[in-house]
């Protein structure tokens, strides 16, 4: 039976809902599965999972207003009304907490990208409501984890290989973006298209990174303007890289 959830709980991203659905799931489904990240203690117990579960929310909502560094244990536990003895029966280090919050939204963003691939409007659809779709699921995916990538962006001078999740995520986005994406700009030029399709994605998920670690103005990645704007701006990239099919054309006569 599901279990019964405030209307407000996002169901794709939330750490509690993650615990929630394991717990359903945890006679099916082998141990090693549920919180499964180096450092990070397996829970047997339904007590421990929903504690764990409550300190990588509390860090994923803390993170949003402050950095890493500033990030206290202390302060962690007492939000969740645990010990700090709790937490590191349940992490190794705070590196290796952290870890497991990158790990959490990366496998989130996997299942973004799952359910575009899933999505039939996308394999039936006008270029613009297309660049429209696949805007808000990536900007939707980073507003849910903004304090973890900003956090993770901080500190990719000390440990590029956080970041370097998120870099492999971007690529698949492209990646899984590109066949619809071709399919609706028309035949010829595949080549061509794919790359203009690699550069107008650089140009979105760049300005939603520097949005997350700069905040320079004057949309914020929390604005729907700049979802709007960014949606129209890679629908414009994309018309006028099939524009330039055109031109070609008329130079070879």
């Amino acid at each position: 039976m599901q279990p019964a959830l405030p209307k407000k709980y996002n169901r794709n991203y939330d750490y509690y809902y993650h615990y929630i659905r394991l717990e359903m799931q945890y006679r099916m489904r082998p141990k090693s599965e549920e919180f499964d990240f180096p450092g990070v203690t397996p829970s047997r117990q339904k007590r421990s999972r929903e504690t764990t579960a409550a300190l990588l929310q509390a860090g994923a909502d803390m993170l949003r207003t402050r950095s890493l560094a500033e990030l206290s244990i202390e302060a962690l536990c007492a939000k969740v009304g645990a010990t700090v003895g709790a937490f590191y029966s349940r992490f190794e280090s705070k590196e290796a907490y952290f870890n497991a919050l990158v790990g959490l939204a990366a496998r989130d963003g996997n299942a973004m990208l799952s359910r575009m691939a899933q999505n039939e409007q996308l394999k039936d659809t006008s270029l613009s409501n297309l660049c429209r779709l696949l805007v808000s699921a990536i900007v939707g995916w980073m507003r849910d984890h903004e304090g973890v990538l900003r956090a993770a962006l901080q500190h990719d001078d000390t440990r590029p290989d956080r970041w370097g999740t998120f870099k492999g995520l971007a690529r698949a986005s492209v990646a899984h973006a590109t066949p619809p994406l071709l399919c609706v700009m028309g035949r010829g030029r595949e080549a061509a298209k794919t790359r203009g399709i690699a550069v107008s994605f650089q140009v979105v998920l760049g300005t939603l990174v520097n949005a997350i670690l700069n905040n320079p103005g004057p949309l914020s990645i929390h604005d729907g303007e700049l979802e709007e704007r960014l949606a129209n701006c890679l629908l414009l990239l994309l018309q006028a890289e099939m524009a330039r099919e055109g031109g070609s054309r008329k130079r070879k006569r």
